[in-house]
């Protein structure tokens, strides 16, 4: 499943390739809101496969680690989590501002591409994917409804915390008091890693409503 995953988010960096090079970035968005309605019942699919800035994050990362740049905290004026949903407005705002006054669509996603890599050479990819992506913001609100979801069967679990120190998002924790892990759809990429470095093959994808 690792390597299938690198190969459909390459095709879908492909694709957004092409759509943004013959000025189509418009397709792209009309992909980006059907995704939303999948996530009621896939989860954040399009976060963890289709999304550009994801793909390119999991390299920038390790290099950074490699580098020795990336640091564990976080910019405190984020915490509150309200900054995606501002960086949604402005963008939303600035494309309808220059589409009017210019006449041209600002290709926003390639300038928010640029921010993602940028960001996760200082700062682990859960700050940018849980407080800085504007696609995020919609995202997380739609995977709240998820049907399916990556789910951990209570009676394999060993609280080991391999899950939780790969997770992207932070998607995971393991409770003090059971020493069980718990996985929050919303935050949830469903990209795998937790399920590759389960030794006890706790995780699975299925329904959990």
């Amino acid at each position: 499943m690792k390597y299938t995953a690198v190969v459909i988010r390459i095709l879908f960096l492909a694709l957004f390739t092409f759509l943004i090079l013959n000025g189509k970035m418009m397709l792209w968005l009309a992909l980006f809101a059907a995704s939303l309605l999948a996530a009621l019942i896939f989860g954040r699919l399009f976060c963890g496969y289709v999304c550009p800035m994801n793909t390119l994050m999991i390299p920038t990362e390790g290099l950074s680690k490699k580098l020795g740049l990336q640091t564990k905290k976080s910019p405190k004026w984020l915490h509150s989590g309200k900054f995606t949903w501002f960086a949604l407005a402005g963008s939303v705002i600035v494309m309808l501002l220059t589409q009017k006054l210019l006449h041209k669509n600002i290709p926003i996603v390639l300038i928010w591409l640029v921010v993602s890599v940028l960001v996760t050479f200082r700062y682990k990819p859960a700050v940018f994917h849980n407080l800085i992506c504007p696609f995020g913001a919609l995202q997380k609100t739609f995977g709240k409804f998820a049907i399916l979801s990556k789910k951990v069967d209570e009676k394999k679990c060993t609280g080991c915390r391999l899950c939780e120190e790969t997770c992207p998002t932070g998607a995971i924790a393991v409770e003090k008091e059971g020493k069980i892990a718990a996985i929050q759809p919303f935050l949830c990429l469903q990209c795998d890693n937790c399920q590759q470095v389960c030794p006890e093959g706790a995780i699975s994808y299925l329904k959990i409503k």
